[in-house]
């Protein structure tokens, strides 16, 4: 059998070697099929550009297009803009060779375009014309196009992004060199400079810009260990109180406020170094103020300062005590709500009196512990606008053994209309109700008895009550009963 194949030099680029011999025996159906598998849309349309058939690969694409591309001008079925590329194709056909791939937008019937990239050639029509048809292969570039819709939006946000961390740098770095307070930054592993401020510059003198200058260099012995030990303290548990400091230059003192702060993998030490200015003897009023300050600090009573939304600024021992708390730093910048009975009322209540009045005294309630205590208290509060920040005084009272006092006598626990508004919050409504209730029954029941001269039935009579019922209740309420009823 004799076998003839195309030689290397004899085949074109994108054609087979061979294709009569492999694929001449191939009928209409299955030419169909190879074409409608090696793209997404086929059209096939005359030399004229008048779709006469389609090809579609899933069912999205054919209702979209069977419907209204078939029958029509191939530019007829583009946008606007993609008409002049249909032109060209068409007009590039004419030789066997598949055009070039171009992006058209074919028009959907919803409004929105479908982008597409097509390629057309020319094959016989097999009419005795000699005229020919157009394929044109579509690949559906929707996933290309919403691919590059995502990337376009990343590289936006990534651009937003750059441009507001450069401006919040700007603003940071202007801030820390205007400050008037000298800071250094420096490598928490190393204790190296990183940064520093002018102002720093001016206080430390010129050796700060020297290569291998630390921190030690510029204090004395004790307050470089000084130094280390806040170092130690602020890696361990995170806070760290100030630290002060003497200079070799001049002895200058100085405050060192240390903060840590972290960027990427590596940690670092922000200093605020704050001179000590010479203190003025205290006058007698400032004498006074101080003895106060002091007295507040160890009273029994726990005080609270707050801002005005009920924010933490500074508490005394007996306010940590009851909030069972170790120390002042974890109760700064929490809400005083949070140790309040009722959470989200009582605050609130408070909040909306010392808007009004300025002075809320002995309002009742509980205060939880941190460890599940619950104390009974009473609440003593005072708005102060004045001065350069405005803030809420509180004092809160323990009045847990007040109560239990007045527990063992309940004949006197709702003498008073204050009494019984003490109880408000604590009681649910339908106890105290029903307990002043049984109280003015039994009292009204002893006063009966009492002008009757102990007369069973005359004091029934006077209650307008039956004999039975008399006695149930003088059972209830524990008043002596005789075994044998008296005549009346």
């Amino acid at each position: 059998m004799n076998t003839s194949f195309q030689t290397a030099s004899e085949q074109s680029p994108g054609r087979f070697g061979n294709a009569q011999r492999l694929l001449g025996h191939l009928d209409a159906n299955v030419i169909s099929n190879l074409i409608t598998t090696t793209a997404d849309v086929v059209l096939v349309m005359d030399d004229t550009g008048l779709i006469e058939d389609a090809a579609f690969a899933n069912e999205e694409l054919l209702n979209i297009g069977r419907a209204h591309w078939i029958g029509k001008p191939w530019g007829q079925t583009v946008t606007e803009e993609s008409r002049t590329k249909v032109n060209a194709l068409l007009r590039d056909m004419g030789s066997d060779k598949a055009t070039k791939w171009r992006h058209l937008n074919q028009s959907a019937e919803n409004g929105t375009d479908l982008p597409l990239s097509f390629s057309v050639i020319s094959v016989p029509s097999g009419q005795t014309d000699g005229r020919m048809r157009a394929l044109a292969f579509g690949r559906d570039l929707r996933p290309q196009a919403a691919l590059q819709q995502k990337v376009i939006n990343a590289q936006r946000a990534m651009e937003r992004d750059y441009w507001h961390l450069k401006n919040v740098e700007t603003r940071y770095r202007l801030l820390f060199q205007v400050s008037s307070e000298a800071m250094l930054i420096l490598n928490a592993d190393t204790e190296k400079l990183e940064d520093s401020n002018p102002a720093a510059f001016e206080l430390l003198g010129g050796d700060l810009h020297k290569s291998g200058w630390s921190i030690a260099s510029s204090l004395d012995k004790a307050s470089s260990n000084a130094m280390s030990k806040a170092f130690e303290e602020l890696l361990a548990t995170g806070q760290s109180t100030p630290v002060p400091l003497t200079l070799p230059q001049g002895g200058i003192k100085v405050l060192a406020h240390i903060s840590l702060f972290r960027q990427e993998k590596s940690a670092h030490f922000l200093i605020r170094l704050i001179p000590n200015q010479a203190r003025p003897a205290l006058s007698a009023n400032n004498q006074t103020r101080q003895l106060l300050s002091e007295v507040m600090e160890s009273a029994p009573d726990a005080l609270v300062v707050t801002d005005l939304n009920g924010i933490v600024l500074s508490a005394n021992r007996s306010f940590l005590q009851m909030a069972q708390v170790s120390n002042e730093a974890l109760i700064q910048g929490e809400p005083l709500d949070r140790w309040l009975g009722r959470a989200g009322v009582d605050m609130k209540v408070l909040l909306s009196n010392l808007k009004q009045r300025d002075v809320v005294r002995l309002f009742a309630t509980r205060m939880r512990g941190d460890l599940g205590s619950a104390t009974e208290v009473e609440i003593s509060a005072v708005s102060v606008t004045s001065g350069e920040q405005p803030c809420l005084g509180f004092t809160i009272r323990d009045i847990s053994l007040r109560l239990g006092a007045e527990a063992k006598s309940s004949n006197d626990v709702f003498r008073s209309k204050g009494q019984m508004t003490e109880l408000v919050g604590r009681v649910p409504l339908k106890d105290i109700v029903s307990e002043t209730t049984d109280l003015i029954e039994q009292m009204c029941i002893e006063a009966a008895l009492e002008l009757t001269g102990d007369n069973r039935s005359s004091a029934a009579e006077m209650l307008g009550l039956s004999r039975q019922s008399l006695y149930v209740k003088l059972r209830r309420f524990g008043i002596n009963v005789p075994d044998i009823e008296p005549e009346s």
